[in-house]
């Protein structure tokens, strides 16, 4: 238990002006010999003011880093501005043949506000896509579902969604996960939807480099990827149907409602 030093000097006073030995005027009081002698001795060192307490601070520690070392650091620093605190450590530890560590070299450099930010963009995940469809076939997503049999092993359901619609408009239950296997479905939709023919009737194969596919090591789940279609109207068509299919008219069939729906 703390005493306050308005409370120690009247312990003192008591003891001091009991008829009592101090034995047992402490005895009676609860205060242990030892503590009581140590407040005296600090009274009658220092008056009143040595019966404050103080927190205890080490006088001396012994790893601490001098003074004329941190400048060495800081001076070191400023010539070497392009290196990490890391690097700075280990190389004026080889320079100058004395140890400092990443951490001593951080808080000498924080002291003195040379820490400067990271030069990076923070991006954050928005609430919604900022680009929403408005129309079929202008947005689609490719997924890998994990499916496990019993006593047989994994397959993977390959599907490609509409974007708009929220129907599938191809899928391929394969045994593994290759980029092949997604180009396939999306060959598959391409012909569901009618876009690969008005794709072939814009005459280069470059305008089919839409498809980007980002594929993880085997026993991964595949990142997820939207892949924009060509929905721009072939004005040399003569074919009506595809002018249908890729009409941006939310309201005209979409030629894939007879397929499954996502759930």
């Amino acid at each position: 238990m703390r005493y306050p030093a308005s409370e120690k000097l009247e312990i003192i006073r008591l003891v001091e002006e009991s008829h009592l030995s101090a034995r047992q005027t402490l005895g009676k009081l609860g205060i242990p010999r030892t503590t009581f002698y140590r407040w005296y001795d600090r009274y009658l060192q220092r008056g009143e003011a040595g019966l404050q307490d103080q927190s205890p601070k080490p006088k001396h520690v012994w790893n601490r880093v001098p003074n004329d070392v941190k400048r060495n650091v800081v001076d070191f620093a400023l010539k070497e501005t392009e290196l990490s605190p890391r690097e700075l450590a280990v190389m004026f530890t080889d320079q100058e043949r004395y140890f400092v560590s990443e951490s001593t070299v951080y808080r000498v450099l924080k002291a003195h506000d040379l820490i400067t930010s990271p030069a990076f963009i923070v991006m954050k995940a928005a609430s919604e896509f900022k680009n929403k469809t408005t129309a079929i076939n202008q947005l689609w997503q490719t997924d890998f579902t994990y499916i496990k049999v019993l006593g047989w092993g994994w397959f993977y359901l390959s599907t490609v969604l509409d974007d708009y619609s929220r129907y599938i408009v191809s899928w391929k239950l394969c045994t593994n996960m290759r980029a092949q296997d997604v180009t396939d479905t999306l060959d598959m939709a391409l012909g569901a939807s009618g876009c690969d023919q008005a794709c072939r009737s814009q005459a280069t194969s470059a305008q089919r480099q839409w498809v980007q596919l980002c594929l993880r090591r085997p026993g991964r789940m595949v990142e997820r990827q939207r892949h924009e279609a060509l929905t721009r109207r072939t004005i040399s068509s003569a074919n009506a149907r595809q002018d249908r299919t890729m009409a941006p008219n939310p309201e005209e069939p979409h030629p894939a409602r007879k397929l499954l729906p996502a759930g």
